[in-house]
């Protein structure tokens, strides 16, 4: 059976930071790429970074580079995303995603992403 179980979210102040960890099991990890999307009430799912897990490629959404770092440990299948300088519009339900990292489509593109985790919530305060 195929898993993605996101962890790490809370409840932060502006300016702090979270890690969020996405454990896979049940697919061959290393054949796979990793996106992390988040959603906000009342808008769409957005691509916020990804890892192609063989080569260690990253990709991130202008709207984090440089505050937030994603990264693999291939040992324990383990994607991380580490969130630096949060800001209110950060806040929302994060989700780790698997697919395969062949498919031709943009990594942000989310209908292209063959697993889900069940998300876990991010709150930024002022």
């Amino acid at each position: 059976e195929v898993q993605l179980v996101e962890s790490g979210g809370g409840l932060v102040q502006a300016g702090g930071s979270l890690r969020l960890s996405c454990a896979a099991s049940g697919f061959t990890f290393d054949d796979y790429a990793i996106g992390w999307f988040r959603q906000a009430p009342g808008k769409e799912r957005e691509g916020v970074s990804y890892i192609i897990n063989s080569d260690g490629s990253t990709y991130y959404a202008d709207s984090v580079k440089g505050r937030f770092t994603i990264s693999s440990d291939n040992a324990k299948n383990t994607v991380y995303l580490q969130m630096n300088g949060l800001k209110l519009e950060d806040m929302a339900v994060y989700y780790c995603a698997a697919r395969n990292p062949e498919y031709g489509s943009s990594w942000y593109v989310d209908y292209e992403y063959d697993y889900w985790g069940q998300g876990t919530q991010v709150t930024v305060s002022s």
